[in-house]
């Protein structure tokens, strides 16, 4: 029987069909899924040692003695008997007025006493005589009346005369200049043979005195309850407690330029700028703090006992706060949660999430995500704070160890002035 037209068409085409169906099927390939991925990343250890809290701000030095010194008479400066730059003891001739003026009215002053002394030893004489004559009524009583009066008139001028005779010692003791101060003289504002004037504000020379000097600096009024607390703590806890430790630094931040102690916080805030002035004291004795010198203050107001801290760079921020990458024994991160403490320019303390000796990611953190499979390329050591001349000290990184070297290993070299070869991103600092 003859199979008609159209179902031999649909006849073909389903062969086509499950032929070409069974050819894909035979010739499929395996397909296997993606190779896992180990990213290479530097990691450190999370150290617990004793973390200074320092507080910052901008300061001024202040020298402890600033002096104009100024001629208290007029006159022709006669000789200058200092250098420019010489440092001076309080008392020390700095220049001579010329003095023959101020002697002549020394003269004339003491000559006037004398005449007005004699003519008051007359008078009392002719009162001691008037007395006895009025005493048996062979004179008025007002001749004796009147004596009395002269004699206590001229004792007024004695007065007077005498008063100028110690107005005319002074000026000619003012015409010695000394230092009324001990300290360094600045430029010389005037020469040899200068006719100088009593009380001129251009003055001689500026005196400064700097060893010891002060730094005045503000503070956010934020930080007044640890302020008060430090300086509570000594006046009336322990008052054989040191003062709290002053530091100041260059403007760079990479030299201490001198360590003092703190002597005093004002007794209000500022409401302008909600700050509150603190003044510190430093010996300064090699002078290396100059007067009007802007200066990084840093005041220690307490020590955070066996804090758990690591690098900077191992802090991340996301939507859920502050996290690190903590690796597993398998090799795996886990991301953990941390709350963060004082962050300074080479540790942050971690205060809650974390423990002493576990290891953390440093640098690689970009390509991370919760159980990703690592690969340590470099480990670093977190930075020893007991190492460094200050622990808000920015320009040391942490320091890579060498194959084989742990980081808790006794005697392990804490050389404060190497510089790491590990990625830039184990090198960052939050202030």
């Amino acid at each position: 029987m003859a199979i008609p037209n159209s179902k031999r068409l649909v006849l073909l085409l389903l062969l086509v069909l499950l032929a070409l169906g069974l050819y894909r099927h035979l010739a499929k390939p395996d397909v296997k899924g993606p190779p896992d991925m180990t990213v290479p990343v530097s990691v450190a250890k999370a150290l617990a040692q004793d973390v200074p809290h320092y507080l910052q701000g901008i300061g001024t030095v202040q020298a402890s003695a600033d002096v104009l010194v100024t001629s208290r008479v007029g006159g022709t400066l006669m000789d200058i008997y200092f250098t420019e730059g010489q440092r001076v003891q309080e008392g020390d001739l700095l220049a001579q007025i010329d003095p023959r003026p101020f002697e002549a009215a020394l003269a004339q002053a003491r000559g006037t006493l004398a005449r007005d002394e004699a003519e008051l030893a007359n008078a009392r004489r002719d009162m001691r005589r008037y007395a006895t004559l009025a005493a048996k009524d062979y004179v008025a009583r007002q001749t004796y009346d009147q004596q009395v009066a002269q004699v206590g008139q001229l004792e007024g001028t004695v007065a007077a005369d005498r008063a100028n005779v110690r107005t005319a010692e002074l000026d000619l003791v003012y015409s010695r200049i000394t230092a009324p101060v001990s300290g360094r003289l600045g430029l010389r504002n005037v020469d040899k043979g200068a006719l100088i004037t009593a009380n001129d504000s251009t003055g001689i020379v500026r005196i400064t005195e700097v060893s010891p000097c002060y730094v005045v600096f503000p503070l956010p009024e934020v930080n007044v309850p640890l302020l008060t607390e430090a300086l509570f703590a000594r006046e009336h806890k322990d008052p054989t407690a040191p003062k709290p430790r002053v530091e100041a630094w260059s403007r760079d931040q990479t030299t201490c330029l001198a360590v003092g102690e703190l002597l005093t916080v004002d007794n209000r805030i500022d409401t302008a700028t909600g700050t509150v002035m603190l003044k510190a004291v430093f010996a300064n004795e090699d002078e290396r703090l100059f007067p009007n010198e802007f200066v990084n203050a840093r005041v220690r107001v307490r020590t955070i006992r066996n804090a758990v801290t690591v690098p900077p760079a191992a802090v991340q921020i996301g939507s859920a706060g502050n996290y690190v990458f903590v690796v597993g024994s398998d090799s795996t991160v886990e991301l953990r949660k941390v709350t963060t403490g004082i962050s300074t320019g080479a540790v942050t303390v971690i205060e809650k999430g974390l423990s002493p000796d576990e290891v953390i990611v440093v640098d690689g953190i970009d390509r991370l995500r919760q159980g990703s499979k690592v690969r340590v390329a470099a480990t670093v050591e977190t930075v020893r704070l007991e190492a460094m001349p200050s622990p808000m000290q920015t320009e040391n990184a942490p320091r890579l160890l060498q194959a084989g070297e742990r980081q808790d290993k006794p005697g392990a070299p804490k050389d404060r002035n190497s510089r790491p070869a590990a990625a830039p991103g184990a090198s960052g600092a939050q202030n």
